[in-house]
């Protein structure tokens, strides 16, 4: 044991870590009035709140106070008091610029010299803060236990809460004024950037052909129309974009007019029935050309749904964004990016096998959620995160990542109960590591009720009538998922999915087919080749279903019939052992 000099005391009191929830953005847009506020807060702290509650300032931390209290009944009265100093600050201010409180404490053990505090409790403490929203003030099982309900505080158990560097989960309580509900009521998030802007600038007509003419703003129009069907993109409307037509070297002007990331431009040929489409994609901030081709296609048909020239356009668009924003987020330091370039990102590697990638993914989520704490979606996509690596065989243990996922979709579902993607998310961790699927269906079906588009949700749905083996049901709602985005940058995992949908209804054919596409789309998700070597298998293709085993076995060396039971959500239902059996007909280890 490490004696302590004589300048270095031991205590245990009660400390309490506040900050500015999204300080640096605040900072960014009105730096005067938020320093002009901060000083404020401080100001009443020092001189009104501390005394008053028996707390003392141990020190500043730039946008933060770490406070000391001799008892958790005075760290929570002082707590109280400064949100509603905050709050009042905030009158009248715009929201965008509005100064949020989050509070964390903790019953500390820690040592003290003539400089500073230190110890693990002191470090804790700072990381509970990260469990509060705006407005609110979270603490630890010690520190509530201190407290009497309904008297000091109300008080509402958080659970097992994972906490970054924190290798063990931390009981958790958000705590409020007596008689107020503690939870910050939903809807007072500032809007943060998840989704580059693109621009479709109406595109030139070089025709002569009569009633031509508006063809090119026609097109322009069905592209924007299709764009907006991309849930990872964000479209100008084109009344906005039409002042920009014919104009050359307009590109910084549409960046500052517009705040467009992205501009896609072109002009249009025609002669009789044929069309010939020639398109950029610009990327704003340089007037770098990312992508750019010659389409060809029929003038009739032109704007009908399933038209293959508008569907290859969308297609090469949505993938060249992806692209690009992937290479942003694999090539710059995390602070740096912007917010739409880690999420899609983050999205985009967290599908991929390499285990560096995948560890990059969750550092992208993990630096957004810090960056703006009341926004639901980076949650739900780290919950997904945590599914995935259970899926895909990397947990140590299943347990410990289930209830981390729970805590990201609960705390994504703090910020806004009616959301969608989180619901979804919610879902698919009672399917695929809880094994609830009662549970699981409910969370869809109420994603589906708040967002009937959300095409995720009908995907799972699907996926989960196809591990009772309701095949028809299945197949119905996995097409409904890719009819809702058809156009989706990760396309592949709903093909996937389809397939799965496809075998549990004995289509087997389909099953391969759908499986192909996605393969030609990504040759790492492994769940794919195991659908295709299950169909093979049952279509009597033995040779075929084993070399697609050896395919499966190259990407993942320890698959074996066992795991793939183990980690079927399907667990329950008897068709997977029907598949357990083509599995081992095609080669699979037992």
């Amino acid at each position: 044991m490490i004696e302590l000099s004589t300048a270095m005391t031991r205590n245990t009191k009660v400390l309490l870590v506040m900050d500015v929830v999204e300080s640096v953005r605040i900072m960014e847009q009105d730096q005067d009035g938020f320093v002009r506020r901060w000083q404020q807060l401080v100001e009443e702290a020092e001189q009104n709140v501390l005394p008053l509650h028996g707390g003392r300032l141990v020190k500043s931390l730039g946008d933060g106070l770490m406070l000391e209290f001799a008892n958790a009944q005075g760290c929570v009265k002082a707590a109280f008091a400064l949100h509603q100093f905050a709050r009042q600050a905030n009158a009248g201010v715009p929201p965008e610029h509005q100064m949020h409180l989050r509070m964390g404490g903790h019953l500390a053990s820690f040592v003290t010299d003539q400089h500073d505090i230190y110890g693990t409790d002191v470090n804790l403490t700072s990381r509970v803060s990260t469990l509060a929203g705006p407005g609110e003030t979270v603490v630890t099982a010690d520190m509530r236990d201190q407290l009497a309900p309904l008297l000091d505080a109300d008080v509402e158990d958080l659970g097992e809460c994972h906490l970054k560097h924190v290798k063990e989960p931390v009981r958790a309580y958000r705590v409020g004024p007596p008689g107020d509900a503690p939870i910050v009521p939903p809807g007072n998030a500032v809007e943060l950037n998840l989704r580059p802007t693109i621009a479709v600038i109406p595109f030139a007509m070089r025709s002569n052909e009569p009633g031509h003419e508006l063809l090119g703003e026609a097109l322009a129009d069905e592209v924007i129309a299709a764009l907006s069907r991309t849930s990872e993109l964000h479209v100008i409307s084109r009344l906005s974009t039409t002042v920009f037509r014919d104009r050359r070297e307009a590109v910084e002007d549409i960046k500052t007019h517009l705040g467009a990331t992205y501009i896609l431009s072109g002009t249009c040929r025609s002669a009789g029935t044929q069309l010939a489409l020639f398109v950029e994609l610009i990327e704003a901030k340089t007037g770098h050309i990312l992508w750019a081709d010659s389409l060809k296609g029929q003038v009739h048909g032109l704007f009908e749904a399933d038209d293959e020239l508008i569907a290859r356009l969308i297609a090469a668009i949505s993938s060249t964004v992806m692209s690009k924003e992937l290479q942003r987020a694999r090539g710059q330091a995390l602070p740096t990016l912007e917010g739409y370039t880690l999420l899609l990102g983050a999205v985009g590697l967290m599908h991929r096998t390499s285990a560096s990638e995948f560890d990059r993914a969750r550092q992208m989520l993990e630096h957004l959620i810090e960056r703006s704490q009341r926004h639901p979606l980076p949650r739900a996509y780290l919950a997904h995160w945590w599914v995935l690596r259970a899926s895909q065989g990397w947990s140590k243990d299943t347990e410990s990542d289930a209830r981390a996922a729970l805590d990201c979709t609960r705390r994504a579902l703090d910020c806004d109960p009616n959301h969608s993607l989180a619901l979804t998310i919610d879902g698919l961790v009672h399917t695929n590591l809880l094994r609830d699927p009662v549970a699981a269906y409910s969370r869809y079906e109420s994603a589906i009720t708040s967002n009937p588009n959300e095409s995720l949700a009908w995907l799972l749905k699907g996926t989960m009538h196809a591990f009772k083996g309701e095949g028809d049901q299945a197949v119905r709602d996995t097409q409904r998922a890719l009819s809702l985005s058809p156009l989706d940058p990760l396309k592949y995992y709903y093909d996937s999915l389809a397939a799965s949908a496809a075998l549990s209804a004995a289509d087997y054919q389909k099953a391969i087919d759908l499986s192909r596409r996605s393969v030609r789309a990504n040759r790492t998700h492994t769940s794919t080749y195991r659908v295709i070597a299950i169909a093979q298998a049952m279509l009597g293709n033995i040779e075929d279903a084993k070399r697609t085993m050896n395919d499966l076995l190259v990407l993942e060396p320890d698959f074996t019939v066992t795991r793939f039971l183990e980690r079927s959500p399907g667990k329950k239902f008897a068709i997977r052992q029907k598949f357990a059996a083509a599995l081992e007909q095609a080669g699979a280890p037992k």
